[in-house]
């Protein structure tokens, strides 16, 4: 049997830095407040110029340098982002271009939002394992500092922007690499966490844009309760598929929204938060380059070795949610 691994990872944050303190200047908010109900500190802000392709493609040469190959080796590009450079086309084909992939690649995006880089795992396995595809390479990537409405405390406050990247490969070893999957969503929750103009059901307008209805708008309780049990769900679900106790698992990358949320799916897996892989405190949630953007981190930290178990988990709009079980 044949496994796919993660040949090689990257990422890439902004320089400019903007602090709690800063944000306190234009909202009527402060550290204390920020850092208590979310954990975050700080989050990265990228520049006027700099448009989601450019951070992915930042990204995506780290990933490629890791894994030791180039760009033009590459013949599956996924990028996962709710913030495309454009509506059409789709950002993976200027990435393809700025990063020099070769024509013949399939590019596309996909929109699962938060849970975004966990569906082009799932996808790009899916791809390499019917022998079509040699090597995938697969991109978080968001600037949601675009779509933030930074005159709202309760959203303003949690959003960051970055990318981070994930070279895929088969190879003939079996039961290392990805090892198991669960996705799912349920649309019920559609309206606790959108962005309500600029689609076909409510075209971009002067009055949409008066209405500031181009912003994220989120229900925060109702996404806390749903973003614990579904991960709760899945991650569960992984490690009964593989006949796995909560000690078996090495380290716990989930999606960076909120150290509260990490802390209630803690305590109800029973696992200690030194398990749990943070860094929202310096990036708050960067939508579906926060699982990668973490595990790369992770990696060059040590917290990742041969051999170990890591377990991959998020949720995000939709309501999206999936887990990742990773052998290394």
């Amino acid at each position: 049997m044949a496994s796919v691994i993660i040949a090689g990872v990257g990422s890439y944050a902004p320089e400019r830095i903007l602090t709690n303190e800063e944000l306190a200047k234009t909202v009527d908010t402060s550290d204390e407040w920020i850092r208590t109900r979310s954990g975050i500190g700080e989050r990265r802000i990228a520049g006027e110029n700099e448009a989601c392709s450019d951070m992915a493609v930042h990204a995506a040469r780290a990933a490629l340098a890791d894994a030791k190959m180039s760009a033009s080796d590459i013949d599956l590009l996924i990028v996962a982002t709710c913030t495309p450079d454009r509506p059409l086309p789709s950002t993976a084909c200027i990435v393809q271009h700025k990063l020099g992939v070769p024509a013949h690649t399939t590019c596309f995006d996909i929109s699962a939002a938060c849970s975004g880089f966990l569906y082009a795992m799932e996808i790009a396995y899916g791809m390499l394992i019917t022998n079509r595809y040699k090597r995938a390479l697969i991109i978080g990537a968001e600037k949601l500092s675009t779509i933030v409405d930074w005159s709202d405390r309760t959203t303003c406050v949690l959003f960051g922007d970055a990318a981070g990247a994930a070279v895929l490969t088969k190879v003939a070893q079996p039961g290392i690499g990805i090892i198991g999957s669960d996705l799912g969503a349920d649309g019920e929750f559609a309206d606790k966490l959108m962005i309500h103009a600029g689609g076909s059901s409510c075209p971009a307008s002067a009055q949409s844009v008066e209405a500031r209805q181009h912003f994220i708008r989120m229900n925060g309780k109702e996404v806390f309760k749903s973003a614990v049990r579904v991960m709760e769900t899945v991650c569960r679900e992984m490690m009964e598929q593989h006949q796995l106790t909560p000690d078996q698992i090495s380290l716990v990358i989930p999606h960076q929204a909120n150290i509260r949320i990490i802390e209630a799916l803690a305590g109800n897996l029973k696992l200690p938060m030194d398990k749990f892989f943070v860094n929202l405190d310096r990036y708050g949630n960067t939508s579906s380059a926060t699982i990668p953007l973490a595990l790369d981190e992770a990696r060059r930290s040590g917290r990742v070795k041969p051999g170990d178990l890591t377990l991959l988990v998020a949720f995000g709009a939709g309501l999206t949610y999936g887990a990742a079980l990773v052998r290394w």
